[in-house]
């Protein structure tokens, strides 16, 4: 394949795929991903990370500590991390974020935003991005980036399902939106509307593997064929153009 992609975000320390990780890079590379945002959730996870960028110059080390997982966190968790993050120049601060979700159902909402916060303010501060989950929290979301930004760096946020009305505002604090394979499940007319409310230029592709398999899957991982790969970027590129052509061709 000529187009060459990025994967914005995935989670090749998964421990589903942790021992294909290797070989799925192969395959990515081989299929013109070039590059490959690897996104640690816990400090238990973010060696493994370090490690996949260490030895393979395609992998984009990314550190944070996810929403679901703030209650589990060590005293030294935040040294750790900015340590972590001032020693690997190409670093971004995610998977970071806040949910609402029943996914993060019993998870302290107020150590979410607490624990965000902190992370906001390293990556603005360190001049890094930042990669971002949000679920059912873009109205406290939007604050606390109102509170702390704007983000030079940009702030990705990752696997966007939220309103077109928030996005010129995100924007304007420098938020970025990276589409999914979640994205596919959802009715062509709403996904349609979330799509086209955001700036071409602010559009990015992610897999978020091994999770959103595309509904259009051109690789498998192998053993298991319900599990998604950073090569599957190729298929999520088809639905910012699907979505985009009304606009291209008809001029609405």
């Amino acid at each position: 394949m000529a187009m060459k992609l990025f994967d914005a975000h995935c989670h090749l320390q998964d421990q589903r795929v942790v021992d294909k990780a290797s070989l799925l890079i192969h395959i990515a590379n081989a299929a013109g991903v070039v590059y490959i945002a690897v996104d640690g959730i816990t400090e238990k996870d973010w060696h493994l990370v370090k490690e996949m960028s260490d030895e393979y110059d395609s992998v984009i080390p990314n550190f944070g500590l996810h929403p679901w997982y703030v209650e589990g966190k060590s005293r030294s968790w935040f040294d750790t991390l900015k340590e972590l993050i001032e020693a690997n120049p190409s670093a971004a601060v995610g998977e970071i974020g806040l949910d609402k979700s029943p996914l993060a159902k019993g998870v302290d909402f107020g150590e979410q935003v607490e624990v965000l916060k902190k992370q906001l303010q390293l990556a603005k501060g360190l001049k890094r991005p930042a990669s971002v989950h949000c679920l059912d929290a873009f109205p406290e979301l939007l604050q606390i980036m109102k509170e702390i930004g704007p983000f030079p760096a940009g702030v990705i946020l990752h696997s966007f399902q939220g309103s077109p009305e928030v996005v010129p505002q995100l924007t304007k604090l420098g938020s970025y939106f990276s589409f999914s394979g979640h994205l596919m499940p959802l009715k062509e007319d709403k996904a349609r509307k979330i799509v086209k409310a955001v700036p071409l230029d602010r559009i990015l592709l992610e897999t978020d593997a091994p999770d959103a398999l595309p509904t259009n899957p051109i690789f498998f991982v192998p053993g298991n064929a319900t599990l998604n790969q950073p090569a599957n970027v190729h298929s999520v590129c088809l639905l910012p153009l699907f979505y985009f052509k009304s606009i291209e061709f008809s001029k609405e």
